[in-house]
């Protein structure tokens, strides 16, 4: 059983980020004076006197915007059906608008508690238009100013006394579980098809897709079941040269993004094939295998190339991406579904070479036999070795004395030729003990 929900919803720029940000006690969403930051619904973790709760930021609510608000507002209206409780955030400077006026309409039809929330009473002189409010039918709204803190104690109070009880046991198996989940992170320049390809994995329409690049603001994930396990993937802004980033919300996206391929097990590398292998697309790739991820190649729209462009394109792969020695590279369509199904043997594999477990024995083999073939300068030797652990391989090495850096880089890939670890992160430790 997964923590209750608490959507929290409303017409843009009402400050709904911010009062998620005040609420977690950092900055987690994206927040910017211009309205339409947030666009995508974004789960995050929370908690209040003890009760923890995921609450859904989403994006502002317009029911009479042009294609992309349309889906935007698809969004808000998701997290609504997925809540225990709602939060209706209005700014209470403005008054009841048509669109507030729209959204309650649409709550005082839902089964699950709403809470009315009046934004922005920073000082006494906004108290006197909370009250107006009422008209909306929502009962009671609660005053706060998200920006200072004012009020959400009383406000949290109240969602937690409204939150569906939970099982002990339950909470202990939620805990349980995320230890062991295995995250995949979507990264790619914008526009390449990450998150029709996120949808596609996931089965739903999580994620905001568009033609206008940078529609993706914030890293949002979904769990998934699998064979293998719960497997989190996480969709990500696109990423562009830091150059290019002249506004904030691009920069945190770009923090957002980086922070996902730092704390990925495996990363899907989204390029479109129309373009081929940009510049930007091997900067990419160097961040991604500098974090110390797998990657796995994704040539998306490759239904849209003739047969001489798509060996043009796989030379490309080949020549600019070869330092991430030879990715597993597939070609999809993330739009029609061709191709995706493969993509999930190269995750299994992934999975399994992340969590393999080679006994001490076997390992000392291959680091005796790297020895022989090329000692170590200055008699520096290691005498003994073992795993200590998974996710990723990790090696304890007892040496002499010291070893170097391009030594350790030599026994590293001998250690993922003699075990076939492809292209998954490997730890080595050296620990120092005397003959």
């Amino acid at each position: 059983m997964s923590l209750p929900v608490v959507a929290i919803v409303g017409r843009p720029n009402v400050g709904k980020s911010t009062l998620v940000n005040r609420i977690l006690g950092r900055r987690e969403a994206i927040v910017e004076e211009r309205p339409g930051v947030t666009r995508d619904r974004k789960a995050i973790d929370a908690e209040w006197q003890g009760h923890e709760f995921t609450m859904l930021d989403t994006g502002g609510w317009m029911p009479d915007g042009d294609g992309l608000d349309d889906k935007v507002s698809a969004q808000s209206e998701l997290a609504m059906d997925e809540a225990d409780v709602v939060l209706l955030v209005v700014d209470a400077t403005v008054g009841v608008t048509p669109d507030d006026q729209q959204v309650a309409n649409l709550l005082r039809r839902s089964p699950q508690p709403v809470l009315l929330v009046a934004n922005k009473v920073d000082d006494s002189s906004h108290e006197a238009a909370v009250w107006e409010l009422l008209a909306l039918g929502l009962g009671d709204p609660f005053p706060v100013s998200a920006l200072h803190g004012k009020g959400t104690g009383d406000l949290l109070d109240a969602v937690v006394a409204v939150l569906p009880e939970r099982n002990p046991d339950d909470a202990e198996h939620d805990a349980v579980d995320d230890d062991g989940l295995f995250s995949v992170a979507l990264v790619g320049r914008p526009n390449v098809g990450k998150s029709t390809l996120f949808n596609r994995l996931i089965g739903e329409e999580r994620a905001v897709v568009h033609d206008r690049p940078g529609t993706t603001r914030d890293a949002i994930d979904t769990v998934v079941t699998t064979d293998n396990g719960p497997i989190r993937f996480v969709d990500t802004a696109g990423m562009r040269r830091k150059a290019r980033i002249d506004e904030d919300t691009e920069y945190y996206s770009l923090v957002r993004a980086l922070k996902a391929v730092d704390n990925a097990d495996v990363a899907l590398l989204v390029i479109d094939a129309t373009v081929g292998v940009t510049h930007q697309d091997q900067r990419l790739a160097e961040r991604v295998d500098a974090a110390g991820c797998p990657v796995v190649v994704l040539l998306n729209k490759w239904e849209l190339l003739d047969t001489r462009e798509r060996k043009k394109v796989s030379t490309d792969v080949d020549r600019k991406l070869a330092f991430l020695a030879e990715p597993p590279v597939l070609r999809i369509s993330a739009l029609t579904g061709k191709g995706v199904n493969r993509l999930w043997p190269s995750l299994q594999t992934a999975v399994g070479e992340y969590r393999t477990r080679i006994p001490t024995r076997d390992v000392n083999k291959v680091i005796r036999a790297a020895q022989v073939a090329q000692p170590a300068p200055a008699g520096a030797r290691v005498l003994y070795a073992t795993q200590g652990a998974t996710d990723p391989p990790t090696f304890t090495l007892f040496a002499n004395r010291e070893l170097p850096r391009t030594y350790l880089r030599y026994l590293e890939r001998s250690i993922r030729e003699g075990f076939d670890l492809g292209s998954t992160p490997i730890k080595l430790r050296v620990r120092r003990r005397s003959e």
